[in-house]
């Protein structure tokens, strides 16, 4: 099967939402139809804990973290992957992001 569209999760703290949304612009993610920018976001409890040799963005080595996050969904199409992941770890703050993404099997952009 051809994937034609991704579904990218990204999960950032709140102070770096607007830099992700306008790198996410910038880069062409969430064009769909006549529309572009389009995301969803939601707050989400994110977990974590840093180990030997990290250096956190947030939270301190060997002790367990829990704050508050933004879960980023953005639809993009195949062939610009690349780009819009350097766009995204460009602006994310996170030494390691949580960045998922899900082939669609399809999408509304399919059907006319």
């Amino acid at each position: 099967m051809d994937v034609q569209y991704y579904k990218l999760e990204i999960f950032i703290p709140e102070t770096h939402f607007r830099a992700l949304q306008k790198a996410l612009q910038e880069a062409d993610a969430g064009h769909i139809g006549n529309y572009d920018s389009c995301l969803s976001y939601s707050r989400v409890t994110g977990t974590w804990r840093p180990l030997a040799g990290t250096k956190p963005f947030i939270g301190t080595e060997g002790e367990v973290s829990e704050e508050p996050e933004l879960k980023v969904e953005v639809t993009i199409r195949a062939e610009i992957l690349d780009s819009v992941m350097r766009a995204v770890k460009a602006v994310h703050p996170y030494e390691e992001p949580l960045i998922n993404v899900l082939p669609l099997v399809a999408t509304s952009m399919e059907w006319k």
